[in-house]
């Protein structure tokens, strides 16, 4: 096993205490709030392993040339076949203090066309206006490792129109028009918007197009006087009476805070507000609208960095393209008592099994005396899924694998060797090694991994 450091990510919305805590690092280490730590095999922005040379001293070599120089040893030759040469997911950690952007991931055709059309058009792949940064089509979970904030998918349409309805902002109006009338036969009132459906629309029912007429107003329209839409949000919130409807506007107001007068923030009162507490997790399968807003976590990916903005950023928006790829369909976000999201629980540890064939993730902790009460949260939420899963044993490992320390100290056993890890340290643990066990008298940590 190497030594891992992560790629450390500085943005505006980033957190000035939470990963700085975790990883040790003082003002110096990191310029400007730090929002992610990558554990990364990916092309623009790979993490360094330490690799000792044959006179003992080590150097740092970035792990794309380790998988490079031997794939099968460092990714396995299922994962080679597979994936091809690279690390097939993109392990994060992030905290966030302030909301973020307004999202959508692509599918696989997206991904590839939009790759293939801004090489063409000669974007530098570092450049700020780039969109797609890879081919690869980008899958996402995050668990909560605080309780952690985010508005995920769109909601049904009477939430959306409960809490849009309660707006007097001319946009938001406008969006409730969008529901209630868009698209009948001689309305061409959202030509526009219609224009900009993908060739999909064609065969989606009246109810999508018109999720998909509201969100296009939403991250269309001209920015608005701030303090008119935050007292209009604030005025709002005070006459819902739901929970759920009180949270979103209270993720739609902290947005409205961060970004002055972006009226893309009330799409948030479209899409499914959502408290993560510590352990809990939600998958974002590509297209899914998302944005989050508080919180500190950890997330798995397939390996890439494409990101379509629609609003909420101070970044490169692509509206256009996010139009082309956004998911209309209104459903619950998916957790782990969802068919498409396993949970397996055991005594000392959580593994999140999304229906991708490029990771899983297991959240564990290590004590000699006490049992994990995480686990006992967690299995009076999802008591039935816990039924089925456990006693069903841990399913070996034969990929590559991230671990990284969260608390305290663990010890990292492989079939070639062993490694005791603090607060803030992670090994890559390579295919050739073998299984890999974690043990210790006390600590937390995460290990990421492909589901092989």
């Amino acid at each position: 096993m190497y030594t891992i450091h992560p790629v450390p990510k500085c943005y505006a919305w980033g957190s000035r205490g939470s990963l700085q805590r975790m990883f040790h690092l003082d003002g110096a280490d990191a310029q400007g709030p730090l929002a992610e730590m990558w554990f990364s095999g990916h092309a623009q922005s790979p993490s360094m392993l330490d690799v000792p040379d044959a006179d003992g001293t080590t150097r740092q070599v970035a792990l794309t040339e380790m998988i490079a120089r031997d794939p099968d040893a460092m990714v396995g030759a299922r994962g080679v076949s597979e994936f091809g040469p690279e690390l097939p997911f993109l392990f994060k950690t992030i905290a966030a203090d302030e909301p973020l952007s307004l999202q959508v991931h692509p599918v696989d055709f997206q991904a590839r066309a939009g790759f293939n059309m801004e090489n063409r058009q000669g974007i530098a792949l570092d450049a700020p206006e780039r969109s797609f940064k890879d081919m690869n089509a980008k899958s996402e979970m995050v668990v909560a490792l605080e309780p952690f904030l985010a508005s995920v998918g769109f909601a049904p349409h009477a939430f959306a129109l409960r809490n849009l309805q309660l707006l007097r902002s001319p946009v938001a109006r406008r969006m409730v028009q969008a529901f209630a009338s868009g698209g009948r036969r001689g309305d061409d009132s959202f030509a526009q918007a219609d224009m900009m459906m993908p060739v999909a629309a064609t065969v989606w029912p009246e109810s999508r197009k018109r999720v998909f007429r509201a969100f296009h107003t939403a991250v269309t329209a001209a920015a608005s006087d701030p303090q008119e839409l935050l007292d209009d949000l604030r005025q709002a919130a005070a006459q819902a009476t739901h929970a759920r409807n009180v949270m979103a506007f209270d993720f739609a107001t902290r947005a409205a805070r961060a970004f002055p007068g972006d009226t893309s923030v009330l799409a948030l009162l479209m899409m499914n507000p959502v408290r993560l507490e510590e352990g809990e997790s939600v998958f974002l399968p590509t297209g899914v609208p998302h944005a989050y807003i508080y919180g500190t976590g950890a997330e798995i990916m397939t390996n890439s960095d494409n990101v379509l903005r629609a609003g909420m950023t101070v970044k490169h928006k692509d509206i256009a393209n996010l139009l082309q790829c956004v998911d209309c369909r209104p459903s619950s976000p998916v957790n782990p008592s969802d068919s498409r999201l396993g949970t397996l629980l055991m005594r000392d540890v959580v593994f999140y099994k999304p229906g991708v064939s490029e990771y899983v993730l297991a959240y564990g902790h290590v004590d000699a005396a006490e049992p994990w009460p995480i686990v006992d949260r967690l299995a009076v939420r999802y008591d039935a899924l816990v039924q089925q899963m456990r006693g069903r044993g841990v399913v070996p490992h034969a990929g590559p694998r991230v671990l990284l320390c969260t608390q305290g100290e663990i010890v990292c056993t492989t079939e070639t060797g062993s490694r005791t890890l603090r607060q803030g340290e992670a090994v890559f643990i390579p295919a050739s090694d073998g299984w890999a066990r974690v043990g210790g008298e006390s600590g937390s940590y995460l290990m990421a991994s492909t589901p092989f």
